[in-house]
């Protein structure tokens, strides 16, 4: 889609003798326009429910509500956190997940904690630890089993418990011998998050304070704080992450005109659904009218924009 929206703006702008953007230029209102659209999608979505309390939305197709719903799902990611010490985490983030969070649906942590140890050979799709006894541990098919060495946790599920000393794994996570793991029940419970202030109130009643069946968290920066402090490992988050930054990649100039090229290792398409493509042009030349100093270029995409916008509601 990138492609299609770079080829409309530069025929607009070329059309009317505006001017030229190039692609740096072209690149970087690109991604200040996907951003104005992504976080207009959450508004949009409350304006939505508004109507519906209103009964003024329809179901069916006229369920718009649903549709906002569906593409700020396209961004969700569920992802197990990185352990920092004790009982703190990093929030995501690119060093981390790959990606940066606009929100945070849900953490969740592991109930009970089987046994842990370090193993002791490397073998495909396994785990050995000669001096552990897993049967007498309790560990069943179905758990899970995390590799604790790596920066970003990795984990596996165990489908056979072949000896005392040895699981088969769903996926080969130990590929370097000496590495840290430990064991959980598959079951998990969500943490509440709470403030700074209640979470000291809460941990000094026995009454209150969280436990591994209901466990709580805070936030602090970039780290995620889980409570009751046993639950050190195995923390995961559901979150909406940011869009990508588009980049329109080109490999050569013809004449004078750079040539368009996808199979860069850079290369980024837009994330937004293709009905926002007339979305994004407007926008980027609204930002291409204020970077050539042309006010009638800006004025005819705030038009176009303004006519959509009342077309939705």
């Amino acid at each position: 889609m990138i492609n299609s929206v770079r080829n409309t703006v530069l025929s607009i702008l070329n059309k009317n003798n505006y001017g030229y953007i190039s692609p740096s230029d072209f690149n970087l209102f690109a991604k200040q326009a996907q951003m104005d659209i992504f976080e207009d999608y959450f508004y949009q979505y409350n304006y939505q429910i508004q109507k519906e309390n209103a009964r003024q939305s329809g179901t069916g197709y006229a369920d718009i509500k649903k549709g906002y719903e569906e593409v700020i799902e396209m961004f969700s990611e569920t992802k197990y956190l990185t352990h920092n010490v004790n009982n703190t985490f990093y929030l995501p983030a690119q060093l981390y997940t790959g990606d940066d969070y606009y929100l945070i649906n849900k953490v969740l942590g592991f109930e009970t904690t089987v046994t842990s140890g370090t193993s002791t050979a490397v073998l495909p799709n396994s785990l050995e630890d000669s001096g552990a006894n897993f049967i007498s541990d309790g560990v069943q098919v179905g758990d899970i089993v995390f590799n604790l060495r790596p920066v970003a946790p990795t984990f596996a599920t165990v489908t056979q418990v072949l000896s005392g000393n040895v699981l088969v794994l769903s996926s080969d996570i130990f590929t370097v011998n000496a590495s840290a793991y430990i064991v959980f029940k598959p079951k998990q419970n969500e943490l509440e998050k709470v403030t700074q202030g209640k979470i000291t109130m809460l941990n000094n009643s026995l009454l209150t304070a969280p436990t591994r069946t209901f466990p709580a968290y805070t936030q602090e920066g970039d780290l995620l704080t889980a409570y009751p402090s046993t639950l050190t490992e195995g923390v995961l988050c559901n979150y909406i992450r940011y869009p990508k930054d588009p980049k329109w990649t080109y490999q050569s100039l013809t004449g004078g005109e750079p040539v368009f090229d996808s199979s860069q290792s850079d290369y980024q398409d837009f994330e937004l659904p293709n009905d926002d493509e007339p979305s994004l042009i407007m926008k980027i030349l609204q930002y291409a009218g204020m970077s050539i100093r042309e006010i009638q270029a800006v004025q005819f995409a705030q038009a176009q924009d303004q006519e959509d916008t009342q077309e939705e509601k």
